[in-house]
């Protein structure tokens, strides 16, 4: 059946109508991409705007960084010429102190860091007796860091070489609430000793901090030790003090004694033995280190009766620890002794074991819990015998010396045996361990 123009017309409007609103959709999707790519190279723009921002700012910073490796090698250079000139004068320094004609005895070096105060005593009160023998004991101050008013202090007396030690990286502790003074001690101890012993070649030396006193004797005493300590390869090194030196318990100036147990606190060694101990000092806690008997072997230590050295440091590193009950009652020796002229051949090893073990075996035995009670009505030499590091302690308790112990080895001690004056007078206390005998040969 033909269709009628007007159906024609329909499909045509029809038609027509489609093909606007496809036209239309085109032009809308078209529109659209457009503003998306516009969009999209603005972002490009804005993007390769930037990279330029970053590059130029890369570039800046290259320079800085090429600038600022420039003044480090600049900076190292200078710092290497000053440590070459500081070495110089170090050494000139050294070698104005020292006699060419005179052999020296030993180093003494004062271990400083932040108390000037402390510092300048110490340095006067060696000053008053070393300045005689200053060819035979040139004196050393060296300092840990940067403290001013120290570098000061020590610059000011010209007899004596100032040393400096500056360690920027940041102590890292083994053990957590650990103070990091002692890792700084540690550290400066190794650096000092290794100047003294390997750089300026002294064979021997001695260490004191810089809150100590010393005695009229003190150099005649290590000068006659240092003979004792080069002849003797059982003693590890010479102590100028006693634990147990506190008025009431000392009495003979004279008196010296082999020990188990490292005094430390005013002492001298010799460079052989620096050399074995430098390679494997500790982190920290060196004096205690030392006291290891894995460390002095079967070595021993020569400490005196009376103390050689005072320490008066009350405020340090060890924030006072003892030192109204032990440190503040010690007795400093006040009697010039001729140590030169004394025999000191009873201090070597055979000859020590059999003087001391006769000592101990012809003191009079006291046993009992009462023991310390008896001893107070004797009037001669007595013995009391302790059984364990506990009963040590209760014993040391009633009498009022040091209670502890080091790797199974109390204070003083030699061959187990603690010696002490009873009040003051010639009468000694022996505490023995139970097999202090045996090891006397007694």
């Amino acid at each position: 059946m033909a269709r009628s123009p007007c159906d024609l017309r329909l499909l045509l409007l029809a038609a027509a109508a489609a093909f606007i609103y496809i036209q239309v959709r085109l032009f809308v999707t078209q529109s659209h991409y457009a503003d998306r790519l516009a969009e999209a190279e603005r972002s490009e723009n804005q993007c390769t705007s930037q990279l330029k921002s970053l590059i130029d700012q890369v570039s800046m910073q290259q320079e800085k960084i090429v600038a600022l490796e420039e003044m480090k090698m600049r900076q190292d250079e200078e710092r290497a010429q000053l440590k070459i000139l500081i070495q110089d004068l170090e050494k000139r320094s050294v070698q104005k102190l020292l006699n060419k004609n005179v052999v020296p005895v030993a180093a003494v070096v004062i271990m400083a860091c932040n108390r000037p105060d402390y510092l300048q005593r110490t340095v006067e009160s060696i000053l008053k007796y070393q300045t005689s023998v200053a060819s035979k004991f040139p004196l050393f101050i060296s300092q840990d860091g940067t403290n001013g008013a120290v570098k000061k202090k020590a610059l000011d007396y010209k007899q004596i070489t100032y040393m400096q030690h500056v360690d920027l990286e940041p102590v890292r502790t083994e053990r957590p609430g650990e103070l990091t003074a002692y890792y700084k001690i540690a550290k400066h101890y190794k650096w000092a000793l290794d100047e003294l012993f390997i750089k300026h070649n002294f064979a021997r030396v001695i260490i004191l901090e810089d809150d100590m006193e010393i005695a009229p004797d003190f150099f005649d005493y290590f000068e006659a030790a240092a003979k004792l300590l080069d002849n003797d390869k059982t003693v590890m090194a010479v102590s100028s003090w006693n634990d147990n030196g506190q008025k009431q318990f000392v009495n003979d100036p004279k008196a010296l004694y082999r020990s188990d147990f490292f005094p430390g606190l005013g002492w001298m060694l010799t460079k052989s033995t620096w050399i074995e101990l430098s390679p494997k000092w500790p982190k920290a806690y060196w004096d205690d280190w030392v006291r290891l008997k894995e460390v002095h072997g079967n070595r021993q230590f020569i400490r005196p009766e009376i103390c050689r050295t005072y320490n008066f440091g009350k405020h340090g590193s060890s924030l006072g620890q003892f030192f109204e009950q032990y440190l503040e009652p010690i007795k400093l020796n006040d009697v010039h002794i001729d140590w030169n002229s004394e025999d000191l051949s009873y201090l070597g090893e055979d000859k020590f074991l059999t003087k001391f073990g006769k000592e101990v075996a012809n003191a009079t035995p006291l046993h009992g819990s009462d023991a310390v009670l008896k001893a107070h009505n004797m009037a001669a030499d007595v013995r009391i015998q302790y059984n364990d590091q506990e009963d040590f302690e209760r014993i040391a308790r009633q009498f009022g010396i040091f209670e502890e112990w080091k790797d199974g080895i109390p204070r003083t001690a030699y061959k187990g045996v603690v010696v002490f004056r009873y009040k003051s007078s010639p009468r000694r206390i022996f505490l023995v361990s139970p097999d202090s005998l045996r090891q006397l040969g007694v």
